[in-house]
């Protein structure tokens, strides 16, 4: 039974249970929004995870990604990547490993940390498909499923699926103007897929066999944005929104059989579009969680993505998206190695607890007020325990040590708060 049947049935799960305490949350409200599909709480049967919520009225959540590619396959580095990365703050990791030992990766990783994983199944039966039979456009249906089950059996919490790439949305993509073209990778699979065999998607044409597993196991379907933009000049188009319309659907469909899901959004997108993406989404798709990949704002800064995507993501998440995937500096260039995992989970973590604070989750006010109080009162150590990086703003404090603990170098002796004290406050 998945999570979802059960607050349909109004059965309180352990998973509810701390959840609701978690997010500050009556564990009633929870369940209804459990049961109408507004909320997830990721959590395959066979999983050891933590159990995360996600959706309407809880925190923003973050989530990491890991993985190696066919280019550096490093076991040891992929896995202290998954933990640096939940150390800082990431509530979900996903592994997107297309090296050869990718089994290997995601088993170790779900050793490693205990928050819920993620996957993108069909890049397993790509994998598969390139070494037996050549090359990617060879997989058939069952190399698909297959990996779909096996990962679910393994414990996966929940799996991006690109249901949404359909041959009638190829198509419109290959009368489109696009600059880019397609940039998701899994998209980017069956895409070719499709145009080699001239079949339509199997994700798609078998979506209810795809329901049937997920309820089993009760993983999360994550519905792929296999169309998002790659740049801001392809952003909003007519490909991008087509498929968003055949997402909605499919949330409906999911809904139905008690299957939770969200969906995966863009991806880069000008500032000024945003909240209409975001209304867009919440309304197609009937409120269902929305995971948004930044969004980018301007294509101009690589090297600086992880900011770029905090800006969108703020932005995003104030605005109704509900769980952010982080971008690292290395984002378009390489993979991230340890410390570009943390600047990116902290960068979406900034972005994330700015769009609380203008959400009015409660916790968020929280810390902003016990953080304003230690500032007030000099209280540097807790300052630096408040901050999502504990470390960094020590290691200022003590490079450029001020002549009294009441002080920082900025202002010295003319510090506003010292001239005016309690005066004022």
């Amino acid at each position: 039974m998945t999570q979802m049947k059960s607050a349909y049935q109004g059965k309180i799960s352990d998973e509810m249970k701390e959840v609701a305490k978690k997010e500050d949350i009556g564990i009633q409200k929870l369940m209804k929004r459990l049961a109408s599909g507004h909320v997830v709480i990721p959590k395959n049967i066979n999983s050891k995870s933590i159990p995360v919520g996600i959706g309407k009225g809880l925190r923003t959540k973050i989530n990491a990604n890991v993985g190696s590619s066919s280019e550096l396959e490093d076991i040891k580095l992929e896995i202290e990547k998954a933990k640096i990365a939940v150390s800082y703050g990431a509530d979900t990791i996903m592994d997107l490993s297309t090296g050869y030992q990718f089994k290997r990766v995601r088993s170790e990783i779900m050793k490693a940390v205990n928050v819920p994983i993620g996957t993108v199944p069909i890049y397993e039966a790509g994998i598969n498909a390139s070494r037996k039979k050549g090359a990617i456009i060879h997989m058939d249906e069952d190399d698909m499923f297959k990996a779909i089950e096996n990962q679910a059996r393994e414990g996966v919490d929940f799996m991006t699926v690109h249901c949404g790439i359909t041959m009638d949305t190829v198509e419109k993509l290959r009368k489109s103007h696009r600059i880019m073209g397609i940039v998701s990778r899994g998209g980017a699979f069956l895409a070719a897929w499709i145009n080699h065999n001239g079949e339509e998607n199997p994700l798609y044409k078998n979506y209810d066999y795809l329901l049937d597993i997920a309820y089993e196991y009760d993983v999360t379907l994550s519905l792929g944005d296999g169309l998002r933009p790659g740049c801001l000049q392809d952003a909003s188009d007519i490909p991008q929104i087509q498929e968003l319309i055949v997402l909605g659907d499919l949330v409906e469909r999911a809904r139905e059989k008690h299957v939770q899901v969200m969906v995966e959004g863009p991806g880069h997108v000008p500032i000024d579009q945003i909240q209409t993406n975001m209304q867009i989404q919440k309304t197609v798709c009937k409120g269902a969680p929305f995971y948004v990949l930044g969004p980018i704002v301007t294509d101009m800064a690589p090297g600086y993505d992880h900011i770029t995507s905090a800006i969108g993501g703020a932005i995003a998440a104030s605005a109704g998206a509900d769980y952010l995937c982080y971008v690292t500096p290395t984002e378009h260039l390489a993979i991230p190695d340890v410390r570009d995992v943390k600047k990116g989970v902290i960068a979406s973590k900034i972005a994330a607890q700015a769009a609380d604070v203008a959400k009015g989750i409660k916790s968020a006010w929280k810390n902003e007020i016990e953080m304003a109080h230690a500032r007030k009162n000099f209280h540097w150590e807790r300052q630096f325990e408040l901050a999502f990086d504990h470390e960094k703003p020590r290691k200022y404090r003590r490079g450029k040590p001020a002549k009294k603990e009441d002080m920082c170098t900025m202002c010295g002796e003319f510090c506003a708060l010292r001239l005016v004290g309690d005066d004022l406050s």
